[in-house]
């Protein structure tokens, strides 16, 4: 016997969905039972199933899982309070342009037993809502409700197609119980499905106005700039970026980066920026050409350097911005790069390099072989200056620096796993983001992530699904799956992602990884956050603990956690001031590249 949640299982194994992330409730009787039927008919089930004993965890992997892989995978979820449980993460997907389809049951809607699946339990009642996916709406591409069996399969092309076209996003299916019971004929059941002429929209690029415009301007600018965010969530963009970038002789420099935008050996790129003041690139100023290629926030108008200097370009500077998605930000209140620029194109960044390329004017750029000779005395000292940082000792008696700290990991990953392409790092360090970005940028396209978003957490679920995507999708080296994957959390992000279920899931889906916690006893961001706008105030003088922003004294063992969580499993050390660094960082990788189990560092950093 089929139902309906039998077939929406078999279309989702059908149109390419291999793994769900799922955190069951009493709305799922119908799913659990086919599930069981799966495992007696065949052995195993059509999609591969991962419980996770938290949903915010769940959406973490999945997105992380996506974004590895490149393919769409499903979280499913318990009526409105599971939804509400996806928490932030449902703002990183978004944001970070994940496709993650996300399913949830819903309350039954008859109580006498009319129907198989009536009410029986008395929280039918209570999780009972007048608009379940208002919940969620705001952060979604696409929602649906699910009222009988007969166009499931529609239904999920049409959420898949939404979700994997740009800009791309988290979509939402709900369905009342008693649907998801619905007894449904072998010959819906058995009719093929696929994606075929549900396609993802085509990429656009620019016009051939756009193209002589911005090449024109490119060619003849003395002092052009690029500015990217994300373009390196498609790898290919990155090559015709690279490539565009050596042409023209042009600078690279990323702003509040969420993928790896350009080969830290790129001789043109000059660095790393989230916009805190006095540290975006100097060339800003400077720049007559501005090109902002798929960019979130390439400045922030009101900050200056430190010289009292607005940190953004000139009145007279021309700027043009080319994204795939969303140029005007429409889901974003206010926008500032849009009513600044002289042209604003929606086009992929990818398509519209190449066109750029192809215009015959990347051989005639002003003042091409200057601009080479400065920009890479300028991308020489950047990396200089990191691995200088990476050397220095602690004052007596005080415990090391993140710099430091990222050194000894960077070397101990490099000897043990000389292969960039089989290493990720993912990235939520938060007042740290722009050091880890730094000191650990990969030479290699996809060598680190982060969520896109702002809301922590992220970090430790994600490091399951990048396993799990990375073996899906026959990364690393050898194909096989990254060797090693490293998760560097900071400012609270290992209490926020729900540590006991992520590495419950680690050990139980034997997903091992490396994770970094940068312990500053507490969370630094907001603590920063009121010192950009009262930076002489009573809060300037006070300490994190004093602020409630500290974990203090007693910090949380955060080794034994993950240790507990995993039944003894997972290998930790604790370093603090004095104990070896580099032999710890070490040891670290080699658990779970040999031993293949989770090993976690935490390294104790000056207190907030």
């Amino acid at each position: 016997m089929y139902t309906t949640s039998s077939l929406f299982l078999h279309t989702l194994a059908q149109v390419g969905i291999t793994h769900a992330f799922v955190n069951w409730g009493s709305d799922h009787p119908a799913m659990l039972e086919d599930l069981a039927r799966q495992r007696v008919e065949h052995g195993d089930t059509v999609v591969e199933i991962i419980t996770c004993p938290n949903e915010m965890a769940a959406m973490s992997a999945a997105q992380a899982f996506a974004q590895v892989t490149g393919r769409p995978a499903a979280v499913i979820v318990h009526v409105d309070v599971g939804t509400q449980a996806l928490a932030g993460a449902v703002h990183n997907a978004c944001r970070g342009k994940v496709p993650v389809l996300v399913f949830a049951g819903a309350s039954p809607f008859t109580l006498e037993g009319e129907l198989k699946g009536s009410r029986n339990e008395w929280i039918h009642w209570m999780q009972d809502v007048p608009d379940q996916s208002a919940i969620v709406r705001q952060y979604m591409r696409f929602t649906a409700q699910i009222n009988a069996p007969d166009n499931v399969p529609h239904l999920v092309r049409r959420a898949l197609q939404i979700a994997t076209s740009e800009p791309k996003g988290p979509v939402y299916l709900w369905a009342r119980r008693e649907v998801m019971e619905v007894e449904v004929d072998d010959s819906l059941f058995n009719t093929p499905t696929s994606l075929y002429r549900w396609p993802s929209l085509d990429p656009t690029g620019l016009s051939p106005s756009a193209v002589n415009v911005i090449g024109d301007a490119l060619s003849q600018a003395t002092n052009p700039l690029i500015i990217t965010s994300y373009i390196g969530r498609n790898p290919a963009a990155v090559g015709a970026l690279e490539m565009f970038s050596r042409l023209m002789a042009i600078p690279i420099f990323v702003t509040c980066p969420s993928a790896t935008n350009v080969s830290l050996s790129h001789p043109f790129f000059v660095g790393v920026s989230f916009l805190a003041p006095g540290t975006h690139t100097p060339l800003l100023g400077m720049a007559d050409v501005v090109l902002v290629i798929d960019a979130e926030v390439p400045w922030i108008p009101m900050n200056k350097d430190g010289q009292g200097n607005f940190e953004r370009p000139s009145d007279d500077a021309r700027i043009f911005v080319i994204e795939s998605g969303d140029p005007l930000r429409e889901t974003i209140g206010m926008e500032h790069v849009a009513g600044v620029s002289e042209l604003v194109c929606r086009a992929s960044a990818e398509t519209a390099l190449f066109q750029l390329l192809n215009s015959g004017r990347t051989g005639a750029a002003t003042g091409f072989y200057a601009r080479s000779k400065s920009t890479q005395a300028m991308h020489d000292a950047f990396i200089a200056d990191l691995r200088r940082a990476e050397t220095l000792a602690p004052e007596p008696n005080m415990p090391y620096a993140p710099s430091r700290v990222f050194g000894a990991l960077r070397m101990a990953v490099e000897n043990k796993v000389p292969h960039p392409a089989s290493t990720l790092y993912l990235n939520e360090s938060i007042s740290s983001y722009p050091l880890t970005w730094t000191h650990l940028h990969p030479d290699a396209t996809g060598g680190m992530l982060s969520s896109g978003g702002s809301s922590l957490g992220w970090g430790l679920g994600a490091s399951v699904g990048a396993v799990l995507g990375g073996a899906s999708a026959g990364k690393g080296a050898g194909k096989m799956g990254y060797e090693l994957v490293v998760s560097v959390v900071g400012d609270g992000t290992f209490l926020f992602g729900v540590p006991g279920s992520a590495f419950w899931m680690a050990r139980r889906y034997e997903t091992p990884f490396l994770t970094v916690v940068l312990n500053n006893g507490g969370w630094k961001s907001p603590k920063l956050s009121m010192l950009g706008v009262h930076p002489e105030g009573h809060g300037s003088k006070a300490t994190g603990s004093q602020l409630s922003v500290g974990f203090g004294p007693d910090t949380p063992d955060y080794v034994g956690i993950a240790v507990a969580a995993t039944g003894g499993w997972a290998w930790g050390k604790r370093v603090a001031v004095g104990d070896p660094l580099e032999e710890t960082m070490a040891e670290a990788v080699r658990i779970v590249v040999e031993e293949r189990r989770c090993a976690i560092v935490e390294c104790v950093l000056e207190s907030i």
